[in-house]
């Protein structure tokens, strides 16, 4: 069938639709979701068909903008237009819902699939369901690690050691990358370290470090700054690695499902050639590892995956029930992490992770005593010369100051209503406040904490001030101080809270990459 084309001008996310009329797509025998494959001179194309009764007319095709620009076609062209057979890999994810493994070949399909746009978002969403659900065994994790990198850019470094380190996240102000990758760079490693931006936290590695540069660097960039300096920090999203993932993350974020960890996590450190990673597992209340055991158990598949992939990974269960140093926001987190490359601060439980860390990756490529040569390599100003260099490559003022950073203009203290000690901090709740508040959307907004576990206060004290660019959104935030989340006590006291309804609280939910 010969149609004419009309340019929707509208984005569907990277998924090939198009959109037929009710006639041509019942002359067709195409139901709605169903394929049409559609030819353009040398051009052609299998496209999910939305039918339609008012937006396109019999005759016309509607074509969305990624479609439009895979075809190379303008409004008002002719193309030819065919029913075209579901794509096999549907075919696959049925075995899977029929609790039968995975080969290669198999996951590998139903990824490139997700990337071309064959697949719906309700068939990517049955795909992602059935993982949850009936899991994945090693193998597949492996094969479907290996599909993602496969079906993405890759990097290769002619260098001795490429080192990485990634954390699965749910510590809010988690800075530790962008002082770990100054250290270990200045230490020798070589260390390409590519980071999300947030997706249920308060602000990502990547909203961090785009506070003090670019980050939205391509590969070849990604490649020269590494070259220069032995290490980056960059927002993977702008790489192409392991593209399915982020396809991947839009279902499971509304799903609240996540079973797609380790392969997410161990695509991307292939796909950039890492030999020695280190896997940052905060374990405790508020974080995603709930025990020790549990981190355990994570950390032996991690170990394991790695090995098969040929990537020698550690894991290091670390603590996670309270935010990391004394800020959370992307330019409040910034600013501390050039206060403490400077030595102008001390954060003591930042900098005992950090140098933790990067000494278990020196210790992992034959350095002795890591943990002393990190933090020689922090006191000696070492680290923020080579943070500093990093900054001047990928584009940003290599000059700047901790007091050049704007926070935002409008902050709410709050104060300890008695005397005793900090018992508990509440981390879901300090990410809940300082997204309220405008973060990591608004670089400026945020939160600074006065005191944390274990410190003693007294009542008017200040525990933390909250701090936004627009009296809303400090109202926003305000209103979530109606549940304190943090916890001052008496020393013994056992008591936490009671409950005497029905809670309204919502399971807290943690995604990051």
């Amino acid at each position: 069938m010969r149609l004419k084309v009309k340019v929707l001008a509208t984005e569907t996310g990277g998924k090939l639709i198009v959109t037929l009329s009710k006639e041509d797509a019942e002359e067709l025998g195409v139901k709605s979701g169903g394929r049409v494959k559609i030819k353009f001179n040398n051009n052609e194309l299998t496209a999910v068909a939305d039918v339609v009764t008012h937006t396109v007319r019999s005759g016309l095709i509607g074509m969305f903008d990624e479609v439009q620009q895979n075809l190379k076609v303008n409004d008002g062209d002719i193309v030819e237009v065919e029913a075209a057979s579901f794509p096999k890999s549907l075919s696959y994810i049925r075995s899977k819902l029929n609790r039968r493994p995975l080969t290669y070949d198999e996951i590998y399909q139903i990824v490139k699939d997700v990337i071309d746009g064959n697949l719906s978002e309700s068939e990517i969403a049955t795909f992602i369901t059935a993982l949850e659900t009936i899991g994945l065994d090693l193998e597949e994790t492996y094969n479907l690690t290996v599909a993602m990198v496969n079906t993405g850019g890759q990097l290769k470094f002619d260098k001795q050691f490429v080192v990485d380190k990634h954390s699965i996240g749910g510590v809010p102000g988690d800075k530790t990358s962008l002082i770990l990758v100054p250290i270990v760079a200045a230490g020798g490693l070589t260390i390409p370290k590519s980071s999300s931006r947030a997706i249920t936290s308060a602000s990502g590695t990547a909203d961090r470090a785009e506070a003090l540069m670019p980050v939205d660097l391509d590969l070849n960039e990604m490649q020269r700054v590494v070259n220069e300096t032995n290490g980056c920090l960059v927002w993977g999203g702008a790489l192409h690695l392991a593209p399915a993932d982020d396809i991947f993350v839009q279902i499971e974020y509304p799903l609240q499902i996540d079973p797609l960890m380790l392969p997410s996590i161990m695509s991307k450190k292939r796909a950039v050639g890492s030999k020695f990673l280190i896997i940052d597992l905060p374990t405790g209340r508020g974080s995603k590892m709930k025990t020790i055991g549990n981190a355990e158990l994570v950390a032996k598949d991690f170990i394991e995956l790695g090995r098969r992939l040929g990537i020698q990974t550690q894991c290091a269960i670390t603590y996670g029930e309270q935010p990391l140093g004394n800020s959370i926001g992307p330019n409040l987190e910034a600013k501390e992490t050039l206060e403490v490359l400077m030595n102008k601060k001390s954060s003591p439980d930042l900098i005992d992770k950090v140098t933790h860390l990067a000494g278990m990756l020196f210790e992992m490529t034959g350095k002795n005593h890591g943990r002393n040569l990190a933090l020689e390599i922090l006191k000696n100003g070492k680290a923020e010369k080579k943070m500093r260099e990093i900054i001047y490559q990928q584009g940003g003022d290599s000059e700047v100051k901790p007091e050049d950073l704007k926070i935002g203009e409008y902050g709410l203290e709050i104060k300890a209503e008695h005397d005793g000690l900090v018992l508990w901090i509440d981390n879901n709740l300090m990410v809940e406040i300082a997204r309220a508040a405008g973060s990591p959307k608004d670089k400026e907004a945020g939160i600074v904490l006065h005191k944390k576990v274990g410190h003693i206060v007294k009542k008017g004290e200040p525990l933390f001030t909250i701090y936004a660019t627009k009296t809303s959104k400090l109202k926003d935030a305000e209103k979530i101080l109606e549940t304190n989340p943090i916890g001052v006590g008496d020393r013994h006291e056992m008591l936490i809270g009671s409950v005497k309804e029905t809670p309204k609280g919502k399971r807290a939910f943690i995604l990051e990459r």
